[in-house]
């Protein structure tokens, strides 16, 4: 049912996803769906839940560990990138749910969104602390961080989607945007950027 629901929840939202659609999608009476979730909140909650989980583990274990703090930083926001990249469509859906005033959405906005950027942030406060990274505030850090690393994949992902993307610059997109090694080479010139304390 999470697999049936994750599928149609991007095309769909909060208010489009139906407990019926869910069920027939799955191959399942519309009654499991009570059954196991209680309601058509609690089935989005959970299968938001499940999403954010499987981020926040690799966000995690990526963080963690013996290894230099640029490293693990690198690490991390190399998990979160490659999270957004393969899940795009649902972020940028739980997002406009969100803004549109979907009380689901909101409130696993609210309750998660701490958990991953309290990781990354820590990281820079420790990569400071250790003279990695000069003093610099934070939320300037982590936006410049955040505009270099994930805000292509949002916005050449989506015009990609949408077939935006002009035809001289789609052949690149992939390679040069959405790639591991473009995400690596994204990374490493901002984490470079920062260090240099220009």
């Amino acid at each position: 049912m999470l697999a049936a629901g994750a599928a149609l929840y991007p095309g769909l939202g909060c208010a489009g996803l139906s407990v019926r659609r869910v069920a027939d999608a799955a191959g399942v009476n519309p009654a499991m769906v009570h059954y196991h979730f209680g309601s058509k909140d609690g089935f989005l909650r959970a299968l938001l839940q499940r999403h954010y989980e499987e981020m926040f583990s690799a966000l995690s274990l990526n963080s963690q560990g013996g290894a230099d703090v640029m490293e693990r930083l690198t690490a991390a926001l190399l998990s979160v990138a490659r999270f957004l990249r393969e899940h795009r469509p649902l972020i940028a859906r739980v997002w406009a749910d969100a803004q549109g005033g979907q009380a689901v959405a909101q409130d696993f906005l609210r309750a998660n969104a701490p958990r991953h950027l309290g990781v990354l942030l820590a990281l820079m406060q420790e990569a400071e602390g250790t003279g990695r990274l000069p003093p610099q505030p934070l939320l300037t850090r982590f936006t410049f961080l955040m505009g270099a690393v994930v805000a292509p994949i949002i916005l050449a992902g989506g015009m990609k989607a949408i077939g935006a993307v002009p035809p001289a610059l789609l052949a690149g997109v992939d390679d040069q945007v959405l790639s591991d090694a473009a995400l690596l080479r994204r990374i490493e010139w901002a984490l470079l950027g920062l260090a240099s304390g220009v």
